[in-house]
């Protein structure tokens, strides 16, 4: 009987987590051809009062504007930061209050996740959030109804120079100049998931963006990447 109940419960687990992933391939993961040669630049994991400001630097020191999934714990202790971000006219989006796996929620965490995120972020901007991107780029079958109840679009990427293994930072630029394709989405970290990871990205940004440049890139936020589809 136990084994019974066990293998249900793991089935269960397995259609509302995993399976759900066969939907993500009708999520945003690039802009429309219609955008032409221009990519977006997005940033996960932050605000680091730390390292984002320096992120911001570097930006604004290349004129590029760029999209940040903010984690709302995070940016509810360093509203400062998620000010400067917004002042500086960058966008804002969600990644979710507390940077949980969405394997690990169950629908009314999924919506706490979502709904506390969006609130904090609206606060402090005075904008709210139209784009979502779940940790790790991990789903759940609730998560769709959700979003949609909410006016907010799910935003993955096509390319990403550092997951959850470290890359130095020539590697990243490497990457990223290397994949570069009209409408290409970069999903890079301004705080730390992987242990490292801004310090690396704060030294690979001002190569990236000049060799994406290169290339003739321009650049967008998320935003209005996807403007010409909508």
């Amino acid at each position: 009987m136990l084994a019974r109940l066990a293998l249900a419960a793991g089935a269960a687990w397995v259609a509302y987590a995993w399976v759900a992933h066969l939907a993500t391939p009708l999520c945003v993961h690039r802009g429309p051809r219609a955008a032409g040669r221009r990519i977006a630049l997005t940033f996960d994991d932050g605000p680091d009062p730390a390292w984002t400001p320096r992120v911001l630097d570097v930006l604004s020191a290349h004129d590029v504007r760029a999209t940040f999934f903010l984690v709302g714990e995070r940016a509810a202790r360093a509203q400062a930061t998620v000010g400067a971000i917004a002042t500086a006219g960058h966008e804002v989006a969600s990644h979710g209050w507390s940077h949980r796996s969405l394997w690990l929620c169950g629908p009314r965490r999924t919506a706490e996740e979502i709904d506390r995120a969006g609130d904090t972020l609206t606060r402090l901007t005075g904008s709210v959030p139209r784009f979502f991107r779940p940790p790790w780029g991990m789903v759940n079958a609730a998560m769709f109804p959700i979003l949609r109840a909410r006016n907010l679009r799910p935003v993955f990427w096509s390319i990403q120079p550092e997951g959850l293994q470290p890359a130095p930072a020539d590697a990243q630029v490497a990457h990223v100049v290397r994949r570069a394709h009209p409408g290409a989405i970069v999903d890079l970290h301004d705080a730390e998931g992987t242990r490292g990871a801004p310090e690396r990205l704060v030294a690979a940004l001002p190569a990236m963006i000049e060799g994406l440049r290169a290339q003739g890139y321009t650049f967008a936020t998320v935003g209005e990447l996807l403007a010409p589809g909508q």
